[in-house]
This record gives structure tokens, sequence and C-alpha cells, in this order.
């Protein structure tokens, strides 16, 4: 190496070292300033709790979570909530007047969180079925499709959840003469009865069933892993499930059964739980429909030409080729919308659906403690979505990253 390569190394090694401090240097700054902003609003946020906590103070208020401990004294028509009955592990339990205020609410947000879930999961299958069905080659599918979209995403939601309360699920025939559907399903106006999986007390078949789990979780494990076998997959699981309950496992499908005023086995849905949900999952679906339709379009024609070329279905193709990049696209978008849905639970108050937002209302009527208790239902619902956008988050992340492998 002459001494000019070794000079010019050397210089090279030198601007990489001073590139290098001026990305530290650069990054020390960013992460200060960052924190310098997180402190700046936390003491704003704590100076304007201590004025508002002295303001009431003046006028005789007391500012305390003590009250959380108090017996809570009313009775909520559905929901479970945790009690530590049996020691230092917490079991899930029907909410009594004897429970205490805190247990109430986390009865609310227990059954916030069970809407939003199912919501959750049905609204995705409804709005992707819609946005497809905008982009059908059938005449009667694509103007169907089109139609419920834009007559859902032009109505309030209110509107939507009281009529599904009040012209749809109250009119369905008493438990007397209620719809018994195949495979135990119950409607009636009381209550949507639904089977179950129960656990039999003193059934033998234990290792059977860990056996399954292991299995089931095997499979989730590779279905992540490789998604062209994840049909097999599931196939396998729901086989190994029926084999279970076949050969001895200590569970079973409890069926409801109605009587002339009751129902008994199985689990039920109330009137309320019901059309809450169904006018979320209409409301959501609306909106999904149009991001999924937006997204297909958006994708190159020569997609769907470079299909036609190779034989392909418009079945085949939507479902192997278009909606795999489509998702890829729309998932921040979903998370908005799951966002978005988990917040309108709080309109369950509406139609006495026992909710966060409207246990909340019980509690401060009885307690006088509402600025308190808003205070826990904004952050219960601030933690719901920082949930749901992480959960997105890592989703698109891993959905980027086996894109950006392939």
């Amino acid at each position: 190496m002459t001494t000019s390569q070794e000079a010019a190394a050397a210089q090279l090694f030198l601007d990489e070292a001073a590139l290098e401090k001026r990305r530290r240097r650069n990054r020390i700054r960013h992460e200060a300033v960052q924190i310098g902003i997180i402190v700046a609003v936390t003491a704003l946020a704590a100076l304007f709790a201590l004025a508002v906590k002295n303001g009431l103070a003046r006028h005789g208020i007391r500012f305390s979570f003590s009250f959380l401990w108090n017996v809570a004294g009313f009775d909520i028509s559905e929901g479970k909530t945790l009690a530590f009955d049996n020691g230092a592990w917490p079991s899930l339990t029907d909410f009594t007047a004897d429970r205490s205020i805190a247990q109430a609410f986390v009865t609310g947000l227990a059954n916030t969180v069970k809407i939003s879930i199912l919501a959750i999961v049905f609204s995705t299958v409804l709005g992707t079925a819609l946005g497809i069905g905008r982009l059908s080659t059938n005449w009667l599918v694509r103007n169907i499709s089109f139609w419920v979209v834009e007559f859902v995403r032009n109505t309030p939601l209110l509107i939507q959840l009281v009529f599904w309360y009040f012209a749809v699920i109250l009119r369905f025939p008493p438990l007397a003469s209620a719809a018994k559907l195949y495979g135990g399903f119950i409607i009636s106006r009381q209550s949507i009865y639904l089977p179950t999986i129960v656990w039999q007390e003193g059934a033998s078949g234990g290792s059977i069933l860990m056996l399954a789990v292991a299995v089931a979780l095997a499979c989730a494990a590779i279905a992540v892993r490789q998604p062209k076998v994840r049909w097999t997959l599931a196939a396998a699981a729901a086989a190994l499930f029926l084999l279970m309950l076949a050969y001895g496992a200590p569970i079973s499908l409890d069926y409801p059964v109605a009587s002339r005023f009751q129902a008994t086995g199985g689990t039920s849905m109330s009137p309320e739980m019901a059309a809450i949900l169904l006018a979320i999952v209409v409301n959501s679906g609306a909106y999904i429909a149009e991001i999924v339709r937006g997204a297909i379009e958006a994708l190159p024609k020569g997609q769907w030409e470079a299909a036609v070329s190779l034989g392909m279905s418009r079945r085949t193709t939507i479902h192997d080729i278009i909606l795999p990049q489509a998702f890829r696209v729309v998932l921040p978008s979903f998370g908005n919308q799951y966002i978005s849905l988990t917040k309108n639970t709080a309109l369950g108050i509406a139609i006495g659906y026992p909710e966060l937002f409207n246990i909340y209302g019980t509690i401060a009527n009885q307690t006088g403690h509402s600025l308190e208790g808003i205070v826990i239902v904004m952050l219960s619902y601030l933690l719901l979505s920082w949930i749901i956008s992480a959960v997105v988050s890592f989703v698109d992340g891993r959905l980027t990253k086996q894109g950006a492998m392939r």
C-alpha cells in the first residue's frame, strides 16, 4: 500500500468516526428533547391536578380514591369481576351488591373488553366480505354491498343501536315460543342462548386434554411461521378436538334447554349485549369495508392481469394474491377503527348495557365522586387504546418483516 492510499484509508477512518460521533450526538440530543417534553407534560399535569385538588378542598370536596374500597350497594345485571375469596389467586365471580366499588369498575371494564373483542373479530370478517363484495362482478352482490355500506356509514351509530334494540331484539318471540335453531341456539327476547364448552367434574381424560392443548399450541406456533400449511393445521386441530370429545376428555358441550319461562344450560347473551354487539359490528364493518375496498383498488392492475394469465380464478386471486397485499396496507387503518369501536361501547348506556361508562354513572350518582370516577374511566379507555395500538403495531411489523424477507 502506497503512502497516498494509507492517507486515504486513514482519512476515511477519521470521517467514519466523525460521522458516528455526530450521529451519537444527534441521538442524545433527540432523546434529551423527548425526555424534556415528557418531564414538562408530567409537570403540567401534576400542577393541574394539584390546582384541581386545592380548588375542590376550598369548597369542602375531598379528592380521593379511597371510596373504591367501599361496598357498592347496587347490583349489576351481568358480568364477572375479580375476587380474592379463595386465597392469593383471584377468581372470576358474579358481581353482587356486597362487592366493592373497585370490583364494580372491574365488571364494567370486563364487559367493555368482552364487547370490544367480539366486535373486532366479527366486524373484520363482515367488513372484509363487504369490501370484496363492493368489487364483485355479480351485479346483485355489488349493489347490495354498496347500499349496505352507504346506509350504515351515513346513519348515526346511536340511532342504529336503538333500532337493533327496540325494533329487532325486543321483537323476538318470548321464551315459550322462541325460535330454536340448529346446534342448540335459542333466540328469544329474554336472552339469546348458545351452547358452551364445560368441564366435567370428576371425569377422566385429563392427560388427553393436556395433550390436545399442547398439540393445539404447537399447531398455532407452526402456523405463524408457515402460513402455507395454516389451514391444514387448523383442520388437524379441529379433528383432534372432536376426537377428544368422543373419547372421554373431561369437557363436553352443554346445550341450552328451554322451558316455559326460563332456559337452563349453555350460556346466554342478554338483549342489551346482543344489540350493542350487532350495532357496533355492522357500523364498524361498513367502515372497514371501505378501507378494504380502497386498498384493493390501490393495488396495481398488473396483479389481476398476471393472475388471469396464469389461469387463476377470481376467488383464488383474491384469496392468495390480493388480500395478503391489501392487509399489509390497511392494518394501521384497522387499528384506528378498532380503537374507535372500543370507545363506541360507551353508547351501551343508552340501552342499559352495564359497560364501563354506564357503571361509572351509577357509582358517581351514589358516591358523589364523579371526578375520580371519570379519571378512572378515561385511563381505562386510554389503556385499552394503547393495548390495541401495540398489538396492531406488532402484527404490522411482523407482516412487514415477512414481506421484506420474501
